[in-house]
């Protein structure tokens, strides 16, 4: 159902646009960045959070860390991350591909700048072996999502002490 309603989306909203199904599995930014060939910032991954009684989805580039405080002072509330049961239940969509497609209901939707440092991104489509490629303002404008700065830069890998 999840990645039959995603191909909808795209049939009736922007046919131009292809449902990619992989034979390896994209249920991780990793993963999906592999089996995509991108950097793993180039995977849009949608996180599904509550901010007091209202449920969201954001998207964001994959390397990026929600930051708690901008999520705050935004919203005017802590965020809170759903369950994977909650998750399937909104967005009908499994863990690992989840996307801000093929909804069932209006839920809404943000994109985290963060996603703009990019021509092309990567998000899932419904299942954790799909995907689209699409330029992140034309993503945002198919779903009517709204823009938003709630993600830090990814923090630099650090060398491992040697003893």
């Amino acid at each position: 159902m999840s990645l039959s309603s995603v191909q909808a989306f795209f049939a009736t909203h922007a046919p131009d646009i292809n449902v990619i199904e992989t034979e390896a599995s994209s249920a991780t930014v990793a993963l999906a960045a592999e089996a995509h060939g991108v950097e793993p910032d180039q995977i849009a991954k949608t996180i599904c959070l509550r901010a007091d009684d209202t449920v969201l989805l954001l998207v964001t580039a994959g390397t990026r860390r929600l930051n708690n405080r901008k999520f705050r002072d935004h919203f005017g509330a802590k965020p809170r991350m759903l369950g994977g049961e909650e998750v399937t239940t909104i967005t009908t969509h499994p863990i690992g591909g989840v996307c801000p497609f093929g909804l069932p209901a209006p839920v809404p939707i943000y994109c985290d700048v963060s996603l703009r440092d990019h021509t092309i991104v990567v998000p899932a489509a419904g299942a954790t072996n799909s995907a689209v490629r699409i330029a992140p303002e034309k993503m945002a404008e198919l779903v009517s999502a709204i823009w938003v700065d709630v993600c830090d830069m990814p923090k630099p890998a650090t060398e491992k002490k040697t003893q």
